[in-house]
């Protein structure tokens, strides 16, 4: 196939030198996403990609897949509880409310706020008692937060809009009628490119003006620093946390409120300058929970007394596994023996234990309805003997299991609401080695009438910030595995898969070892036989677009498909775009001679090679992304289209009003069909 001339994109003599090193940026002009110039390429770049994405596939069933709809754990307040499901003709999921006498309403319906599908409910939190919600919404994509209040029992505004909320934590005191929550300062306080970041914490009091708010935390500290606030049930205590961007560590505070007022809290340090996490739950029985990895990696919960938070007072209740990593706890106490349930990953994959709550000894587990993973677990905030939790695995959809202390049982509570015929397929995980010996997980999914041979597979991986990739539901997958194809997930050093130690193993200067997992994962699906370099494609999207493009630049031989997706590209300036700046501590800084070479060293629009037959490359970008400026992949497609020789296509997928995360239905089918009918195309199925 003869391919089409590529849009013409100028290359400019443009270098910088950083700490005596000459750094080549042929392509910064594209960095203007308003000059004439780069329009008229993205337009061009757009029908490109029309005219040369042939016939698009899978669409209907990958629809169809969708139809399960979803459903969410519910949330109790008093008498309430609310939650989320989406139905199977639905955009985008509803938030509801349910009464004491099991009568159900709507709240929050995104397409009756915006019937475009652009606006996207990011967060909600009930007050203490259920009368009030507070909610965040976004439009385009763009993820900034508007905050509004709601009375419950009217579905009345009563608060609303706050601007500049975004990633802000709601934290109630009792009775609703103040919160503290979590706002940058006015773009008029801050210079012009600092204006998504210097976050501070507020106390604010429902109905008032927000020029009344009163400043509680933050003043003086850096500028790229996220913050936590939660107040415990009965009201006493206020905790806040300090995280240095995306940094694995935090700073934490507490105070007493009945011993200081709301408006002046004094706060006392838990942690502060310590090189790991700690959260707190305040017990119904006095006392304090800390959940933390300082001096156990895969973390353990200890316990302490409220009053006395210091790290010398913490005992191990619920002491670190030597394999398992613990997520998450739900204490149940309305039972003779009172209990806590702990939340596991063992390599991946979620399990549940039942332990004393006194003594931390285990005494069961809870059943789960497979090998798959546990959302978050929920009891009722003012005790019980029940536990809610969401489950999904590879081949099921999400669902709500409840699970009974008193007779040991997990029950279905919600099922997702759309009937959907599941293809047949194999799910295994294997181990392989990387390339320095270190052993690395995979999941392959395979079609169930595993006859031999080859197929065109799709690698997927992630490898960053700790995130860990577990089974789920994914309508794309199935579609691909349906059709013949294999998928495989690598549980690649950076993600929290193992533990902290997991994740630091793939950071800041160890960031080649995620690569090389990932071109180790390649080589073991092509030496058992799954698959062969022609029918291997790769995705990965965020901070896996950087190890996509990573790999098609590190080992352009290996693969033969890409599809990177919001990526990361050019690492000698993301700092300076998006929130860039907040994830330094990830992978570190160019102010830094050392961290300068390790990210020059892998950037992968730096390593863009002349005449190098690269793999079919598909860029799918989304134009209102805050969080990763659309410029990487620009840049990056401009420079591979003008490199790489050979038959195989470099096309720019460039969509608008769609941002990084949270989209509608439609426009998730859209871009899963496109991406997997390019895949198919370049890997043979």
């Amino acid at each position: 196939m003869k391919l089409e001339p590529y849009p013409t994109a100028r290359r400019e003599n443009t270098v910088d030198t950083l700490h005596g090193t000459p750094v080549p940026d042929p392509y910064r002009w594209l960095e203007d996403p308003d000059s004439p110039e780069t329009k008229g390429w993205l337009l061009e770049q757009a029908e490109l990609f029309s005219r040369s994405s042939g016939p698009q596939r899978f669409k209907s069933r990958i629809a169809e897949l969708l139809r399960s709809g979803s459903v969410g754990a519910p949330a109790w307040r008093g008498g309430r509880h609310f939650f989320s499901r989406r139905t199977p003709d639905q955009e985008h999921a509803v938030y509801y409310v349910v009464e004491p006498d099991g009568t159900e309403r709507a709240l929050i319906d995104p397409m009756a706020i915006d019937p475009s599908g652009l606006t996207t409910l990011d967060a909600v939190q009930p007050d203490k008692e259920g009368r009030l919600l507070a909610y965040q919404i976004s439009m385009g994509g763009n993820e900034e937060s508007i905050l509004y209040v709601m009375d419950v029992t009217t579905g009345e505004r009563v608060e609303g809009p706050i601007d500049r909320c975004r990633y802000s934590p709601i934290a109630w005191l009792p009775g609703g009628e103040a919160y503290y929550y979590v706002r940058r300062l006015p773009s008029t306080e801050v210079p012009e490119n600092e204006t998504q970041f210097h976050r501070r914490v507020y106390l604010h009091r429902v109905g008032t003006s927000t020029e009344d708010d009163v400043m509680i935390f933050g003043q003086g500290l850096k500028m790229t620093n996220y913050y936590g606030v939660s107040v415990s049930r009965d009201g006493r205590w206020l905790q806040v946390s300090a995280h240095e961007g995306t940094a694995p560590r935090n700073d934490l505070w507490v105070a007493d409120l009945t011993a200081s007022p709301a408006d002046r809290p004094e706060l006392r340090v838990v942690q502060e300058g310590v090189d790991a996490q700690a959260g707190l739950v305040f017990g119904r029985d006095g006392r304090l929970y800390v959940h933390t990895d300082r001096d156990a990696p895969r973390a353990r919960v200890c316990v302490t007394d409220p009053a006395e938070p210091g790290f010398e007072t913490w005992r191990d209740l619920i002491p670190e596994d030597p394999e398992a990593v613990l997520n998450d706890f739900a204490i149940l106490d309305d039972l003779e023996r009172p209990v806590m349930l702990v939340g596991w990953t063992r390599h991946a994959i979620s399990e549940i234990t039942v332990h004393d709550l006194e003594t931390g000894e285990r005494v069961g587990e809870v059943p789960t309805p497979g090998l798959g993973s546990v959302g978050s677990l929920s009891e009722r905030p003012e005790g019980g003997h029940e536990a809610w939790f969401g489950y999904t695995d590879n081949t099921r959809p999400p669902s709500v299991q409840r699970y009974d202390a008193r007779t040991g049982e997990t029950t279905l509570w919600a099922a997702s609401p759309g009937a959907v015929e599941v293809p047949p397929v194999r799910t295994s995980q294997v181990v392989y080695r990387s390339k320095d010996g270190t052993d690395v997980r995979m999941l392959i999914i395979s079609p169930a009438d595993d006859t031999p041979g080859p197929r065109p597979t799709i690698l997927y991986g992630y490898g960053g910030f700790g995130l860990s990739m577990t089974p789920g539901y994914s309508a794309s997958i199935l579609t691909w595995v349906e059709a013949g194809g294999v998928y495989a997930i690598a549980n690649l050093r950076g993600g929290g898969e193992e533990g902290e130690e997991w994740h630091r193993a793939g950071m800041l200067g160890n960031k080649q070892n995620v690569f090389d997992d990932f071109h180790a994962a390649a080589e073991h699906l092509i030496a058992t036989g799954v698959t062969t370099p022609e029918q291997l494609g790769i995705s990965g999207g965020s901070n896996g677009g950087l190890l996509v493009g990573a790999a098609l630049t590190q080992r352009p031989e290996l693969y033969a498909a890409v599809v990177c997706s919001a990526p990361l590209l050019d690492m000698v300036r993301y700092e300076q775009f998006g929130l860039g700046a907040t994830w330094n501590v990830e992978y570190g800084t160019v102010e830094d001679p050392e961290q300068f070479g390790w990210l020059l060293a892998y950037s992968p629009y730096h390593h863009v090679q002349e005449s190098v037959n690269y793999p079919a490359t598909l860029f799918t970008v989304f134009q209102s992304d805050t969080r990763v400026h659309p410029l990487h992949a620009w840049k990056m497609c401009a420079a591979l289209q003008h490199a790489s020789t050979g038959e195989r296509p470099v096309l720019l997928r460039n969509e608008t009003e769609v941002g990084h995360g949270a989209r509608s239905v439609s426009r998730s089918v859209d871009l899963s069909a496109d991406t997997l009918t390019f895949l198919a195309r370049h890997t043979g199925l």
